[in-house]
């Protein structure tokens, strides 16, 4: 059966390079990166290379780099490491209704646990506007966490004049930018970020790390105890394999970034005019400019959202209805709702999310099994169909 992997906003298929370096790392050079011995200098080594390419490519310092397991973890430490630290100082939180659940749950966390957030609108386009931001802070607010990129319509949000005006209002600056980084250029200094979360499997790395810039000079109190890894910011032996990996992934990022906008973003626009010249009632989701160039939310209307994923798996096609992380659940996307689209159009939405290897043939096999798909289910749909729409 013929495949088509349209899913690269919930993970990326390995890049056969990262997995080249990463390979010596689980075998002849296994050593703990704590170890005083030669195998463990070449370890630390490995690991060192890895955290200088990281800070180069966000414009930072080598130690302001911090390995963790994920972008969730990354985005628990940061909220959660400010939040206790920084208590007597203030006790508000400022975010948006459209983050990612790991920056949405650890607010939920620490409301628990007597802290005030701010959870702030979002526009049609799922944008958060500063002005709102610079209202919200008080002499209490300690942190602003803002995305970069929306992981479920793609909108990019203006972090340096957010960035601008939490310095201004005297609190930390966070974003979440797992689905950013490696595609929309990220300059820490510029934007004023003082924490930033990235995700080694949504850049062709591979799952199980992450990292945490944190601005030097900013405290965080520690979630993890035991040993002084990581500068004694995260206990826990660094996993040497992947921290190669996630280094190998952001260079070939950066080696490629040039050639991959134009092309995945010029197939991007492709499928989206076809979808929109072949349908009625076709609605793009997000920022019509200010999105990652991979990105592609649509609703459908008069499909169901759940339906349309089966048929498209049917076919060999992978698509996502929202967040992967929230796969399974029965509860509308909270980011649609956030951006007031109507009850149909929430759960008539999936997302396409385009990658390395992607190619305008794939994109056709897909318009002509859509082209079946998408009138059966609408006969079928207790939703009705719309007009044609843009």
């Amino acid at each position: 059966m013929h495949s088509v992997y349209l899913d690269h906003c919930a993970t990326t298929p390995q890049d056969p390079k990262v997995t080249e370096a990463m390979m010596p790392y689980f075998s002849e050079m296994c050593g703990n990166p704590s170890s005083l011995h030669h195998f463990g200098n070449e370890a630390r080594a490995a690991v060192e290379r890895a955290r200088k390419t990281i800070a180069h490519s966000i414009h930072a310092r080598e130690n302001e780099i911090y390995f963790v397991s994920s972008g969730t973890e990354a985005d628990n430490l940061a909220l959660k490491g400010i939040a206790y630290v920084n208590r007597k100082n203030g006790n508000h939180i400022i975010t948006s209704r459209a983050e990612h659940s790991a920056v949405l749950e650890s607010c939920r966390a620490l409301e628990n646990e007597g802290f005030e957030v701010t959870y702030l609108d979002v526009d049609k386009n799922a944008q958060v506007n500063p002005d709102d931001i610079r209202q919200a802070i008080s002499k209490d607010t300690i942190l602003v966490s803002i995305m970069h990129a929306n992981n479920e319509v793609g909108t990019v949000n203006n972090i340096q004049q957010i960035g601008k005006i939490a310095r201004n209002g005297g609190c930390y600056f966070h974003t979440d930018a797992v689905q950013s980084f490696g595609k929309a250029p990220i300059d820490v200094e510029k934007s004023q970020i003082d924490l930033l979360s990235i995700s080694g499997h949504k850049i062709h790395g591979p799952k199980g790390v992450g990292a945490l810039y944190i601005r030097q000079g900013v405290q965080l109190a520690k979630l993890m105890h035991g040993g002084r890894h990581e500068r004694n910011k995260r206990a826990g032996s660094e996993n040497v394999p992947g921290i190669v990996g996630l280094g190998k992934a952001a260079t070939l990022c950066m080696e490629n970034h040039a050639e991959e906008s134009q092309r995945i973003g010029e197939l991007r626009d492709y499928f989206q005019d076809e979808l929109i010249t072949r349908f009625s009632g076709i609605h793009i989701n997000g920022h019509p400019e200010q999105r990652l160039y991979h990105h592609l939310s649509v609703s459908f209307e008069g499909c169901e959202a759940d339906a349309l994923l089966l048929s498209l798996d049917m076919e060999g096609i992978a698509a996502s209805a929202g967040a992967a992380c929230s796969s399974g659940s029965l509860q509308p996307s909270h980011v649609l709702k956030a951006m007031r689209l109507t009850n149909q159009l929430v759960y008539s939405t999936l997302r396409f999310s385009l990658g390395r290897w992607n190619t305008r043939e794939e994109i056709d096999f897909v318009l002509e099994k859509l082209d079946k798909i998408v009138p059966r289910l609408r006969q079928i749909s207790h939703f009705s169909t719309g007009r044609k729409s843009a």
